[in-house]
């Protein structure tokens, strides 16, 4: 067996997981929270057996380390996996870089001077790429960007209305991001409906959440932009909004720029409008007759709404809709209210099919496809990393 292992960097965790991009078996996977903060935990899963570890983690040195000693401990060993490569998200990649690429000390730097576009990402994403090229010298380490999918939007998408020299000069457009889930999701719709020419639109519901118009595999807008503040209304960040707030809040409140980051990206979307960002809850609430909840639930399938309508527009038209990430894939709630009204597009949902969540859930007759699939980043970036995969015995 051929393995990746896939590494996914958080500013405070590592994700991980071992598996085979061919035959989608996956080895072993596992969670590192809380790195530079009390209570650090490791939990490390292989089949339905789950080792926790417990300890403090300073950086994401030691925790990638911390990592490599419990596959080591309680298996499957690295040393014994047959390991190809090891794959690494990065978020940002800049307007230069369109796909995946292998890491060297150039790519490190570039991914370093990128940081400035993405400074809660790009950091811990190049710190746990040091650390891995470090402590495994002898596989390609790859490294698969979030913006690449969406590097060749059209010029009327990706360009901003202020001054080109300002733009230019400090690189403002339209990155677009969650491109590997956008891209592997797009393609599964295309796959399950054996059309390659689909007109399709990806919503990627999770805590973060982004949708994209995809036109015969190739993105044509998105909804995050310069950074993923941008678009839906998420768990806690604001989405769009009229820039001239931040203006107002800071002649009238004294709010300056970081009380204003934290306010648009930890302390809005629905946790700002009704206490809570996990959907679940939420909807729960709006149930319960909680006037707070239901309009956070109405202010964001409104969002989904007028997205999807504008995206039909932008495309000419529309063949498919795909539901996923944790939101898209579990709450039938999200997805019956943030489609309806939406028949004059020839969107129409089948009841029992929604609530099932699986598959196609539209109905017979609908003109447009509309699917729950379940993403698999991991999967995605294993593929793309296995490319740069050494000959046998190189």
């Amino acid at each position: 067996m051929s393995t990746v292992l896939v590494v996914n960097a958080g500013s405070s965790s590592i994700k991980y997981q071992l598996l085979d991009p061919d035959t989608r078996e996956v080895s072993a996977k596992g969670l590192l929270e809380r790195i530079g903060q009390a209570g650090g935990e490791l939990t490390h899963r292989v089949g339905e057996e789950t080792t926790t570890r417990r300890g403090e983690y300073d950086d994401h040195g030691e925790g990638l380390q911390a990592v490599l000693d419990v596959f080591e401990e309680v298996g499957p060993s690295l040393s014994e996996a047959g390991i190809v490569a090891v794959g690494h998200r990065v978020v940002q990649g800049g307007k230069a870089i369109d796909g995946p690429r292998l890491v060297d000390d150039a790519l490190e730097t570039e991914i370093d001077r990128l940081a400035s576009l993405a400074p809660l990402h790009n950091p811990p994403n190049l710190a746990a790429i040091r650390v891995a090229r470090e402590l495994m010298p002898q596989v390609p380490h790859v490294a698969v960007f979030d913006t690449a999918f969406f590097h060749d939007l059209p010029d009327h998408s990706a360009t901003y209305a202020i001054d080109a020299a300002t733009a230019e000069q400090y690189a403002i457009r339209r990155y677009g991001f969650h491109g590997t889930s956008h891209k592997y999701v797009s393609a599964q719709v295309a796959e399950r409906l054996g059309r390659d020419d689909l007109r399709t639109i990806v919503l990627h519901l999770g805590n973060g959440a982004s949708a994209s118009a995809v036109v015969g595999g190739v993105p044509v807008d998105t909804s995050m932009g310069m950074t993923p503040l941008e678009g839906l209304v998420m768990g806690t960040r604001s989405g769009d909004l009229d820039p001239a707030i931040l203006f107002h809040l800071h002649r009238v409140a004294g709010l300056d720029v970081d009380a204003l980051d934290t306010l648009l990206n930890k302390k809005s979307g629905l946790l700002g409008m009704c206490g809570s960002n996990d959907m679940r809850d939420v909807t729960k609430a709006a149930d319960a007759g909680e006037a707070d909840a239901a309009l956070a639930l109405a202010v964001y399938t409104y969002r989904l709404r007028r997205y999807v309508g504008a995206y039909a527009a932008a495309m000419g038209g529309l063949d498919a809709v795909a539901f996923t990430a944790g939101v898209g894939e579990n709450s039938p709630r999200v997805r019956w209210d943030s489609l309806a009204g939406l028949e004059f597009l020839g969107i129409r949902l089948d009841e029992a099919r929604n609530a099932a969540g699986d598959g196609v859930i539209s109905a017979d007759d609908s003109a447009v496809t509309v699917l729950v699939v379940p993403t698999d980043e991991e999967l995605e970036i294993a593929r793309q990393a296995a490319g740069f995969a050494r000959p046998s015995g190189g």
